[in-house]
């Protein structure tokens, strides 16, 4: 019963900081790496439970993305299916060691952007006079980097779109909930195909990050940014350290 609460706790917070700002996989997936799924089906398991959360967060925002100008919004959602594609393959390919190895590092560099996300953005939009919006260059490492590790991936995904000249948050945060959709599509089948996704936790928490993702777009234009970055960075830390700590004691 513990899990279950763990879980679905978990779903609903992930999916609320997913809608948000992002950093909802600090919370979903070390629940089910403590609720004893190995790292990369916990991975795997993570990316699909998230995937009705990000339905519910781009419904949410959906008169922002319909007032959106000049994005081939089509043409970027394929291309992030076919990047999202190739890094869940190569997931796939991964063995629990060798990933396992890795989630500190990943971690840290997803809290590390995170905590310092509008000092990135504001780097990335200095870069849009050379970079193409909405040009392959930049979306299919993007893709790729959210089809292999979701951590982080919503405030990478806004630092590309200022690179790309977006100014408007609450479009950037739209896209980038449909974005992520269309990305989690892909590997869920992906993944599903490979028999990495533990199916009872995937629901348990897919119900919580509706419930998150849903109520994700109101908090979105209430909460102090302040208060919610100092929050998340607290976690995504605490939890880089926790995993930091589980690799050196080899568990």
């Amino acid at each position: 019963m513990f899990d279950i609460v763990l879980l679905f706790v978990a779903g609903v917070l992930g999916g609320m900081l997913n809608a948000v700002a992002g950093g909802g996989t600090f919370i979903t997936f070390p629940a089910l790496v403590f609720t004893g799924v190995p790292p990369v089906a916990a991975n795997a398991t993570t990316t699909v439970a998230a995937l009705p959360g990000y339905l519910a967060a781009a419904w949410g925002f959906r008169r922002d993305i319909r007032a959106m100008e000049g994005a081939p919004l089509l043409r970027v959602t394929i291309w992030t299916m076919a990047g999202g594609a190739v890094g869940a393959g190569l997931l796939m390919v991964s063995s629990n060691e060798g990933f396992a190895m890795l989630v500190p590092f990943l971690l840290l560099l997803a809290t590390v952007v995170f905590t310092w996300s509008d000092q990135v953005r504001q780097a990335a939009s200095r870069w849009r006079s050379m970079v193409t919006p909405f040009g392959l260059g930049t979306l299919l490492p993007m893709a790729v980097y959210g089809g292999y590790f979701n951590g982080g991936l919503g405030i990478i995904m806004l630092a590309v779109f200022a690179m790309w000249g977006m100014t408007d948050l609450h479009q950037m945060n739209g896209l980038k909930s449909w974005l992520s959709f269309a990305l989690s599509v892909i590997a869920f089948a992906v993944f599903a195909a490979g028999g990495s996704i533990v199916w009872g936790p995937a629901a348990i928490m897919a119900l919580g990050t509706i419930i998150g993702g849903y109520s994700g777009a109101p908090v979105a234009r209430r909460i102090p940014r302040h208060i919610l970055r100092l929050l998340i960075a607290f976690v995504g830390f605490g939890m880089t350290a926790i995993f930091f700590w589980r690799l050196i004691q080899g568990a």
